[in-house]
Parts: structure tokens; C-alpha cells; sequence
């Protein structure tokens, strides 16, 4: 028996698998994120900061640390090949919001270093499938809000130019130009006093009813109705990529997920046991090559030629008696 070598990367790379799959991982990192972000938000209180001003710092630095720390495990569990840390942008996006405020230039702009402390809150979509899914979904959804937002405009746009043909003289600084009329009618989407709107509108003209009710029924059901569609759909699709994904990986979709190990954390310990036993192994040279047996198959390459057919038999026999 062989014994198979395996280098510090690779213990290292099958630990840190172990520590990054385990649950209890995601949510120490999910609890230093709630940390951080409550210590940025009581920072704008000014008699918090008066108080305890030096624990927040604390609290800032300790947080910032066990951030390091993660990256740190994340990057020893692709110790073997450091290039498929990089390849995940949400490792990328650790990366940059961890060591930004470390660089000379940023570490003086405080307005810069608390963003930066803010769009750590990000980081909590990577933690759990289901934020994902909701980030996925969005991102799902921009090329139908394109569309979107252009009916919407020319939706606006119309009625903006009823709006000043109709309440122009009337009402200048709500319908004096298509602009002021396109914000007005904008603001009116979400039906906040649309009944004064429409009784102001009635003193007018009688066409005021027949405009504003098109108008609620066009924009604010219709159009609400397929933005919500659009973003209904991209979830559900978002959705299935994520339980795809997660059956490629090995990872349960079902309800009870939490309390089954995935198939990458019984990999993770079976690789960490077979480690254990091969450093326990002695090295074994092999005495000599194996035994033959007369039976055995002919080994891969080994040229075996076919028997004879039974008439170039028979031939070679009547040849020979001939003879």
C-alpha cells in the first residue's frame, strides 16, 4: 500500500471547509453584522457618544477584527488553490469593504469610513439563502423595470399634458407646466388626497371626474398591479436558481435544513478522518510484483488474438492430411 501525501494546504483548505459550512459560522458572522450596525446607529445619538463614545470605538475595532478573522477562514479553505477565493464576488466585496478603511487616503474621511461601516450591513445577504434570493430577485427584475418606468413616463406624460390643457390657468404651480403637472400627478400615485384633488378639480371643469378616475384605474391599479407581477415573477425565478443551486452543492431545500448536515460538511469530516488515518499509516514499499494467475484477464494493452473460426479449422485439417 502507497501512502498518499497530503501537505498542510490541504489539512488547512479541509478545516476551513469545515468551519465555513458549519451553521453556527453564518450566524457568529450574522450576529457581528447586528453588532456593527447597532453601534454605527448610536453613534448619532450625542449623549450615547458622550457616554460611552470609547466602547463604540471598541465595539468598531473588535467588529472590524472578527471581520478579518472570517476572511482569513474563508481564504484557508481555498488554501490549495487561492484563486477560488477571488472568484466568488462576494468574497471580492468582503475583501474591499474590510480593507478599505485600513488605506491612508480613506481612514481620514470619516463620511467615507461610515458608508463603508454601513454597506457592511450588505453583508448580510451572503449569510442566508433566502436574503439572496430577495437580492437575486431584484436584480431579476431591472430589465422589466425599464420597461416599467418608460410606460410609466409616457403614462405621466399624457396626463400631464391633459392635466395643463384642462387646470393650467386654474391651479398654475400644481398644472402651469408639463413638469409641475408630471410631479403632481406622480405624488398622487399613492391616492394621498386624491378626494380634494378631485373635488378642486370639479370646480374646474365636469371633464375632472372622467380625467382623475382614468387616471387612478390606468397608474395606480394597473401599473401597481404589473410591478408587482414583475417582481413576483423574478423572486419565484430567483427562487428555483437558488434550489438548484443548492442541489448542486449538496445543500437540503427542504423545511427541517437547519438540522441536516449538507453533503459538504460529511465530505468536509469524511477528507478530515481519511487525513487522520493516513498520517497514522507506516510507509509500505510493495515486495514485488503481483502474482499471475493462469486465469487471470490480460492486462490493458496486452495484444490477445481470436480463435479460429471452425471452417479455417477444418481446412487447415484437410491440408494436412493431403500432405
Amino acid at each position: 500500500m502507497t501512502r498518499t501525501v497530503r501537505g498542510p494546504l490541504y489539512r488547512l483548505a479541509v478545516r476551513g471547509q469545515a468551519v465555513v459550512g458549519a451553521p453556527w459560522f453564518n450566524l457568529a458572522s450574522f450576529a457581528v453584522v447586528i453588532v456593527n450596525a447597532v453601534a454605527l446607529g448610536l453613534e448619532t445619538y450625542g449623549h450615547v457618544v458622550a457616554t460611552v463614545g470609547t466602547g463604540l470605538r471598541a465595539v468598531e475595532y473588535v467588529c472590524l477584527s472578527l471581520f478579518v478573522l472570517e476572511l482569513l477562514v474563508r481564504f484557508g479553505a481555498h488554501a490549495p488553490a487561492p484563486g477560488g477565493f477571488f472568484r466568488d464576488r462576494w468574497n471580492v466585496f468582503d475583501l474591499v469593504i474590510v480593507a478599505a478603511p485600513l488605506l491612508p487616503g480613506v481612514r481620514e474621511n470619516v463620511t467615507l469610513l461610515r458608508l463603508l461601516r454601513l454597506a457592511r450591513i450588505v453583508r448580510a445577504f451572503r449569510l442566508f439563502p433566502s436574503l439572496r434570493v430577495i437580492l437575486v430577485g431584484i436584480r431579476r427584475s431591472l430589465p422589466g423595470l425599464a420597461s416599467f418606468l418608460l410606460v410609466t413616463a409616457l403614462l405621466l406624460y399624457g396626463y400631464a399634458m391633459l392635466g395643463w390643457m384642462l387646470f393650467g390657468t386654474a391651479y398654475p404651480e400644481e398644472y402651469g407646466t408639463v413638469g409641475q403637472a408630471m410631479l403632481t400627478l406622480f405624488l398622487l400615485l399613492s391616492l394621498d388626497g386624491i378626494t380634494d384633488t378631485l373635488q378642486a378639480g370639479r370646480d374646474v371643469t365636469e371633464w375632472a371626474v372622467l380625467y382623475y378616475v382614468s387616471y387612478m384605474v390606468a397608474a395606480c391599479y394597473l401599473l401597481t398591479n404589473l410591478l408587482v407581477g414583475l417582481v413576483l415573477t423574478a423572486l419565484q425565478e430567483a427562487h428555483q436558481d437558488e434550489q438548484v443551486a443548492a442541489q448542486r452543492a449538496g445543500r437540503p431545500t427542504g423545511g427541517h435544513a437547519e438540522d441536516e448536515p449538507s453533503v459538504r460538511e460529511q465530505l468536509a469530516r469524511v477528507q478530515a478522518i481519511i487525513t487522520d488515518l493516513e498520517r497514522r499509516l507506516p510507509d509500505r514499499v510493495p515486495a514485488g510484483p503481483p502474482a499471475v494467475r493462469a486465469d487471470a484477464a490480460p492486462e490493458v494493452g496486452t495484444l490477445v488474438l481470436p480463435p479460429a473460426p471452425p471452417q479455417r479449422r477444418a481446412r487447415t485439417r484437410a491440408r494436412r492430411k493431403r500432405r
